[in-house]
C-alpha cells in the first residue's frame, strides 16, 4: 500500500486492466441504452389512436412512463460519454490522476467508479 501512495501514474498492465473494466461497462451501457430506445419506439407506435384516445388515465400514465424512459436514455448516454472519455484518458496515460489534487485516485475507486475524475477527498470537499 505504501508503494501506491508514491505512485504518480498508474503502469501500462493496470491501465489495460481498467480499460477491459471500462470496455465491459460501456458494452452493458450500450446495449441498456439500445433497450431504452426500443422501448421509446415501441411507445410511440401504439396503432389505434380511438382506442387510446379512451384512456386519458393511461395517456398520462403513458407520458410520465415516457418521460422517465427518456430521462434514463440521457443518463445512460451520458454515463457511455463519460466512460469513453476514461478510455481517452487511459490512451494519453492521465487516467486515475484527480484533477482536483493531482493525485493519484485509488485503485478501489476506480474499479468502482472507473469515470471518476476525482478522489474521494476531492469529491467531499465539492460537497
Amino acid at each position: 500500500m505504501l508503494e501506491e501512495t508514491n505512485k504518480t501514474k498508474y503502469n501500462d498492465t493496470e491501465l489495460k486492466e481498467f480499460s477491459e473494466l471500462i470496455k465491459g461497462k460501456i458494452s452493458i451501457a450500450r446495449e441498456e441504452l439500445y433497450e431504452l430506445a426500443g422501448s421509446l419506439s415501441s411507445a410511440n407506435t401504439n396503432g389505434d389512436e380511438a382506442a387510446i384516445a379512451d384512456k386519458t388515465l393511461e395517456d398520462g400514465s403513458a407520458t410520465f412512463e415516457k418521460e422517465q424512459t427518456n430521462q434514463l436514455a440521457a443518463r445512460q448516454k451520458k454515463f457511455i460519454e463519460q466512460l469513453e472519455a476514461a478510455l481517452l484518458r487511459i490512451q494519453n496515460k492521465t487516467y486515475g490522476i484527480c484533477r482536483s489534487t493531482g493525485k493519484l485516485i485509488p485503485k478501489e475507486r476506480l474499479l468502482a467508479v472507473p469515470h471518476t475524475t476525482q478522489s474521494m477527498e476531492a469529491k467531499l470537499k465539492q460537497a
